[in-house]
């Protein structure tokens, strides 16, 4: 199996490329081509060998997410030419990203204060357990090779990364989005832990942009045992990209100066790409159909642009 980890197209009326940690972004005319490739990031590291399928698998997860929420708030997405492309509006984006949690676990555990962004959290609280209101903990959206940083919204305000009138809107729909998402896990049943929503502006409305609901942007618990597993307080079997995370950890990496990332060997990877495939066949409940693996490069150029020349 191939991954593609590395792009570089001139599509028509091209203006310029963003390549990120896992997607290249080309800015067009009116319009911005996502790749999403596989490459995979942790700990803010691009680790060495990419996944392959993994940008297929998050693209179309993204893709089913925003069409089953466009009715709480309009997203950028206009096409998914590709199994690995979306293909929609430019946004400016806001400068944070807004991080809602259901559930103390993750990093809001291992750093667990009584404080977190501005909201006080009751002591005594035990990993995984429930939040009594789903918690709104913004970050800000770190420039390339930084780390985004946790902030209030009252120092989101003070600064002015984002006026009181859109922050009202931004919050809004981040509840809303996280109530669907909810919903739409629990018929699966799964638990959306926490996830994370970026948002942007085009002729002064505001879009939701970027992934949604996808296991790189979204923790999930299975429902099933949820309950037994925390009252004994052992670890719930996890559908995100933790166990990665986990993996590195256990291996001596987690991103600080001086360490070095654990050798990816064959079986690392295509491990890695088999809990891909199960994360995306349980979080959607349907069966994963792998897109040919041949020539993956010149078949996004060649969907892309038949897609551009049509639309």
């Amino acid at each position: 199996m191939n991954a593609l980890t590395k792009t570089n197209y001139q599509f028509p009326n091209q203006k310029s490329v963003y390549h990120g940690k896992v997607r290249d972004v080309y800015f067009l005319d009116n319009v911005l081509v996502m790749v999403a490739t596989d490459r995979i990031s942790a700990f803010d590291v691009i680790l060495p060998k990419g996944i392959p399928y993994k940008g297929q698998i998050l693209n179309q997860i993204a893709s089913k997410f925003l069409d089953a929420t466009s009715d709480i708030c309009p997203n950028w997405k206009m096409a998914t030419p590709d199994p690995m492309v979306t293909v929609g509006r430019t946004c400016k984006g806001f400068p944070v990203e807004m991080i809602v949690r259901g559930y103390l676990c993750g990093s809001a555990w291992r750093f667990y204060s009584r404080n977190l962004c501005g909201n006080i959290l009751p002591d005594g609280m035990k990993e995984n357990q429930k939040f009594p209101v789903p918690l709104i903990t913004p970050t800000t959206k770190a420039e390339q090779g930084e780390h985004d940083a946790d902030i209030s919204k009252e120092e989101i305000l003070a600064k002015g990364l984002v006026s009181p009138e859109d922050y009202a809107v931004l919050e809004d729909y981040t509840m809303k989005l996280f109530l669907r998402g909810t919903e739409i896990a629990a018929k699966k049943g799964l638990i959306l832990v926490d996830t994370k929503y970026e948002f942007g502006k085009a002729d002064d409305k505001i879009y939701l942009i970027d992934e949604i609901h996808t296991p790189d942007s979204s923790r999930y618990f299975y429902a099933q045992g949820y309950e037994e597993q925390f009252a004994k307080g052992l670890p719930q079997k996890q559908l995100s990209k933790e166990f990665v995370r986990e993996w590195l950890m256990a291996n001596g990496f987690q991103g600080q100066e001086g360490q070095r990332v654990p050798e990816m060997t064959e079986e690392v990877v295509n491990g890695i790409t088999q809990r891909y495939i199960e994360l995306y066949e349980n979080i959607t409940g349907e069966k994963f159909v792998p897109a040919p693996a041949e020539n993956v490069e010149q078949r996004i150029y060649d969907n892309v642009t038949k897609w551009l020349a049509n639309k």
